[in-house]
């Protein structure tokens, strides 16, 4: 009995330790060039809102809401709450505009093109500027889409494919605020 209790107390012991904090990932430092690589995933659920535009042709209007982890020795944050606004026609292709907030309230800004967001489909990013130390920010990331819910009534949930991309942060912004 004495030994099960002292497994059991070891057992205890193990587990709660490995529950303790991890210690925080080194900050991300650019290239020499001032460039952050960066790969990760975006997940989102939100509304999409489709009209038959005659024949088998569809344009939908997307809401998205969630969030997107950054991985990377490079990357410029870890996470990020981010929101797209999208506009897709089956024929045409698709724009859109996103926003990447960080735990600070500091914003990405991105312009979003492609041929679609079916499976498959490449969507190109645009850094087009951002606030706080992500202020002045550059750069271009690309993606594939993936719905994971697609409900009847325009309820959708999907996430990223392949998400990679590098953005430039002048000296400057990266400064203001916390560490890139």
């Amino acid at each position: 009995m004495a030994r099960r209790f002292a497994i059991a107390a070891l057992a205890a012991t193990l587990l709660l330790a490995a529950c303790g904090p991890s210690p925080a990932p080194p900050a991300a430092a650019p290239s020499a060039d001032g460039w952050y690589d960066f790969g990760g995933s975006w997940n989102a659920t939100g509304r999409r809102h489709t009209i038959a535009m005659g024949g088998d042709r569809r344009a939908a209007l997307l809401d998205l809401r969630g969030s997107l982890l950054l991985a990377g020795p490079g990357r410029p944050g870890a996470g990020f709450g981010a929101e797209a606004i999208v506009l897709a026609d089956n024929e045409t292709g698709m724009i859109g505009r996103a926003v990447w907030t960080d735990e600070d309230g500091n914003h990405v800004y991105s312009e979003l093109r492609g041929d679609g967001t079916q499976r498959g489909n490449r969507i190109a990013g645009t850094i087009v500027g951002g606030t706080g130390r992500f202020a002045g920010a550059t750069g271009t990331y690309s993606f594939s889409w993936q719905y994971v819910l697609e409900a009847e009534d325009g309820t959708v949930q999907g996430r990223t494919l392949e998400l990679a991309g590098r953005v430039h942060v002048p000296p400057r912004a990266a400064t203001q605020g916390s560490k890139p």
